[in-house]
């Protein structure tokens, strides 16, 4: 189970049916899809109606916020009301530093979009960079209470159990197979396997080996025979617990 992927983004238009089915074949049957921007979500929507494997959420993502208008928050509202038992979450969405976009807009944002999942009762997927401080600090201000997943984790142990307190799973992707990323290997090492899930961020993060890459979900096994080396459970043991923890950190997942 890949719990995030952007299978609905141009990269995969030549194959997307392929890879579901390649995917299937391999035995990763869900794949989450987070939304971006309010005019791909009408896309991903018709996407999951299409593909069963395909299990959306809906959210603005920080990145591309130059797009924003205050209307997307009423489409928002539209969407989660006519698509309640379909949506996952509400994600991709949180606070990313490293851009240059307005860190007061960014805010402005990702604390609308907490309200709105608060008031549906639906947890969030959280996108970071260089941004956990403000991140969990505004997930205690707004007393968010409905968790979901830190997508692609790479904070600290602290960071990592503050999030769990709060919620959170945390997600294990790509950044595992390289031995530059000792902390992010040392923190996962560490943390309770129920916990983690895994995910593959396609067509972006690549594994080790395929930098320069379009990324895919059936990478999602590479990434698992990594995280296998750095726990102590058997890789059955592994597989079972993460697709659980995905299932209840998400909704709609059946």
């Amino acid at each position: 189970m890949d719990s995030h992927c952007h299978l609905d983004f141009a990269n995969f238009d030549a194959d997307r049916q392929q890879v579901i089915e390649e995917c299937a074949q391999l035995s990763i049957n869900n794949l989450v899809v987070p939304g971006t921007q309010a005019k791909t979500w009408h896309g991903l929507l018709q996407l999951s109606q299409q593909y069963r494997a395909v299990k959306p959420a809906l959210g603005l993502h920080p990145y591309f916020l130059k797009h924003f208008a205050d209307s997307d928050f009423d489409v928002l509202v539209q969407l989660l009301n006519q698509f309640s038992h379909a949506v996952t979450a509400v994600g991709e969405i949180g606070l990313d530093y490293a851009v240059d976009i307005s860190h007061d807009l960014q805010m402005t944002v990702f604390t609308q979009q907490l309200s709105i999942a608060n008031d549906f009762k639906l947890p969030v997927i959280l996108h970071h960079r260089r941004s956990h401080n403000d991140l969990i600090k505004t997930l205690k201000q707004q007393r968010f209470e409905y968790g979901g997943i830190v997508h692609a984790f790479s904070g600290s142990l602290y960071e990592a159990n503050t999030y769990i307190e709060l919620g959170f799973k945390l997600g294990v992707g790509g950044g595992i197979t390289y031995s530059r990323a000792r902390k992010t290997r040392e923190v996962i090492s560490q943390l309770p396997l129920n916990t983690l899930v895994l995910e593959t961020d396609s067509p972006d993060m690549p594994p080790q080996g395929k930098q320069g890459m379009r990324n895919k979900p059936q990478n999602l096994l590479l990434i698992l025979d990594e995280l296998c080396k750095l726990r102590t459970e058997s890789r059955e043991d592994i597989i079972t617990q993460c697709r659980l923890n995905t299932v209840t950190s998400l909704r709609n997942m059946d």
